[in-house]
């Protein structure tokens, strides 16, 4: 850049000299003739860029590329205060409804993303900042909201923040960043368990949860950290002892890669032996919490091991079961219906150069994967709930190892639903799950969010004198500039089919369990980017008629696609969709669904979507509560609460409704 920090601090806007930089080394390797070309990022380049904390009026309504730049970054601002004392909201529209019910809505996601000696990491590698809406919790407080946001006291942000001066220092670089200070060659302290991923409330435990580890228990009215909390235990149920399934030749060759690997993986870079994925599932029909783990070396070997366990109210394990798959995935969400546990398989494979530059401390450790496009079709795993009874589960008839492949290439993202639905009088089953994919030309580990970890400052010896930090700073996000690059997560108009979009699957099963039928379609007549797929939680694992989601509107130039600034229905019996959306310069997070029923099985839209709005031009966090039923119309919105600014939060990723009847 052509100014330095203090001229930046002393004017509103500072002026950006192209960088000239020499491409990178030519591949040898050519791209196979089939794949298309990268869907091309809309170019956000400016000459001028606001600096992070300057707003004025005249500004606030502007689309241009210096505010999606700047807007974008603010999504992004670290909060370093907390709320250990309920705040009340002040509600600058609307009111709680009478019929709303009493509750918290707890939202996870990152907080801290810049220490005090330069380094800033990638969001997911952010430290976990719980935060707490509380609805009605006494008479006294009847129509009122109050907030609480505390930080997750793991052992990572124990050792990385100074409780007595405030200030922060990171040591662990985590999977998706490299630190800017401290030791970066050799930095074996990778797997910095953040708790930042998801949220849920099982019985009288609130547990925050991360991609790679064990989740954190937190004392639900306080929001102190109580600890670690092992989701395991004995088991106590009719359904019997647990079950280990592998599929697959050449077990024996796996199981030596894996006891080589190993010892480094659990030794030098202290990963966890089981990794238990963020998301969960609730059966509502047998009253069960569901949670699947793999193992560590999973993320380096063609296969995978999956362990499901199912919890009643009182978190005692009631079913496990276990599979061994011969396949290189990489899996964050799953589905399940009344016989089945269903994984998409998002196919990966290693990087041996990336590899070597994440071990080295060079680069990222995800730069280790990169996805795998060598096929045209998407892996669906049916796993039998209840295999050893036949009777109980259609899936017990099939080869579970052998996947229904998907005829369409697709990287999954979240799943909204999965149910099934049996045919008594032939024994034909049909399944059907609707989620939110995207392209593998779209995908890519190393642009999430907006980054663009670059090699130029790591190969110095490639490019001389042109390997300068100001040219680097202007290219997109990296270890040493911090910044996040919106283009990235916005294409051109011919590519927005290749973006997050919501889809349904129906795959027909015979009475063998032999599929003979499969298919994918869109969710509905809904074309926009759209993720965060929601229902009414009641109907998880059984036909439903709503989906709700995270879209955009596509009305902003700059951020066409995302971040998202609307909420979508739909409604996938009648083909149509209804949104509402924010005004310009506001962005949204995932909806979530409280039903006005304790225990939801009325109307199916008979509820409220509860949802962040990010009102970024002017810092400033809502809390919107929308009527579900008149999503579309123009008094959607039932009441707005402001987030006071100096407790102006970062985008969330997942949250929970944790309802008065659910012990809280």
């Amino acid at each position: 850049m052509s100014c330095t920090t203090q001229k930046m601090r002393a004017s509103i806007t500072c002026q950006i000299i192209p960088p000239k930089i020499l491409p990178p080394p030519a591949s040898n390797q050519s791209p196979p003739a089939r794949r298309p070309q990268p869907p091309q990022a809309i170019s956000i380049s400016t000459t001028t860029i606001p600096i992070p904390g300057i707003w004025t009026p005249e500004r606030e309504h502007t689309d241009d590329a210096a505010a999606a730049f700047s807007d974008y970054q603010f999504l992004f601002v670290s909060q370093r205060s907390e709320a250990g004392a309920a705040v009340m909201l002040r509600a600058v529209d609307g009111e709680v409804p009478a019929d709303f019910p009493r509750g918290t809505y707890y939202l996870a996601g990152p907080g801290m993303f810049k220490d005090d000696h330069g380094s800033t990491v990638h969001p997911l590698d952010g430290h976990g900042y719980l935060r707490a809406f509380a609805f009605g919790g006494g008479a006294e407080e009847s129509g009122r909201v109050g907030f609480m946001a505390r930080y997750i006291r793991t052992e990572a942000q124990e050792e990385e923040h100074d409780p007595v001066s405030g200030s922060w220092r990171f040591t662990h670089r985590g999977p998706f960043s490299v630190l800017k200070g401290g030791r970066k060659v050799g930095n074996t302290k990778v797997m910095k368990n953040v708790a930042n991923t998801s949220v849920m409330q099982w019985g009288s435990r609130l547990l925050c949860l991360w991609e790679g580890g064990d989740p954190y228990e937190i004392e639900p009215r306080s929001l102190d950290t109580i600890g670690k909390f092992e989701v395991s235990g004995s088991l106590e149920s009719p359904d019997g002892p647990v079950a280990t399934a592998y599929a697959g030749s050449g077990s024996g060759i796996w199981d030596a890669a894996a006891g080589a690997v190993k010892p480094i993986l659990y030794g030098v870079f202290k990963m966890p032996p089981k990794r238990m994925l963020s998301h969960y599932k609730v059966d509502p029909k047998r009253n069960r919490l569901l949670t699947v783990s793999c193992n560590a070396e999973d993320m380096l070997l063609p296969r995978c091991n999956f362990t499901f366990h199912e919890y009643d109210r009182d978190f005692k394990m009631v079913h496990k079961q276990e599979y061994t798959i011969p396949d290189h995935l990489m899996i964050h969400d799953w589905a399940f219906t009344d016989t089945h546990y269903i994984i998409f398989g998002n196919r990966i494979k290693v990087d041996p150069l990336g590899s070597l530059s994440a071990v080295s401390g060079l680069s990222p450790m995800i730069s280790a994967l990169t996805v795998d496009p060598s096929k045209h079709t998407s892996p669906v795993y049916l796993l039998p709930r209840f295999p050893g009874d036949p009777d109980r589960c259609q899936g017990a008839k099939r080869d579970w190892s052998v996947p229904i492949e998907v005829p369409s290439q697709l990287w999954l993202i979240h799943f909204g639903n999965a149910f099934e639905t049996l045919d008594e009088e032939n024994g034909t089953v049909e399944i059907k799950f609707q989620a939110a994919v995207c392209s593998y030309d779209w995908f890519n580990f190393q642009q999430l969010f907006g980054i663009k970890f670059s090699l130029f400052p790591y190969y110095p010896f490639f490019f001389g004198s042109l390997m300068i930090d100001d040219a680097i700073d202007s290219t997109g996000y990296n270890w040493q500039s911090g910044r996040l690059d919106p283009s990235v997560m916005n294409v051109e108009e011919e590519d927005s089919k290749l973006l997050p979009h919501l889809i349904q699957a129906s795959i027909h099963l015979d009475a063998d369990g032999n599929c003979t039928k499969c298919g994918i379609e869109p969710l509905s007549s809904w074309r926009k980017s759209s993720d965060f797929p929601a229902i009414n939680p009641a109907f998880s694992g059984n036909r439903n008629r709503y989906v709700y989601a995270g879209t955009s509107s596509g009305s902003r130039q700059m951020l066409p696609h995302f971040p998202f600034d609307s909420v979508v229905k739909l409604d996938i019996s009648g083909n149509s969709a209804r949104r509402w959306s924010t005004s310009r310069r506001k962005f949204i997070g995932e909806p979530i669904f409280v039903p006005r029923e304790a225990s939801g099985r009325g109307r199916e839209d008979d509820g409220y979507i509860l949802v962040v709005e990010y009102a970024v031009s002017v810092q400033r966090c809502y809390l919107v509560i929308l009527d579900a039923q008149r999503i579309g119309e123009v008094d959607a919105v039932v009441a707005r609460f402001e987030v006071p600014k100096h407790l102006n939060f970062p985008m969330g990723f997942h949250g929970f409704w944790a309802g008065e009847d659910m012990g809280i």
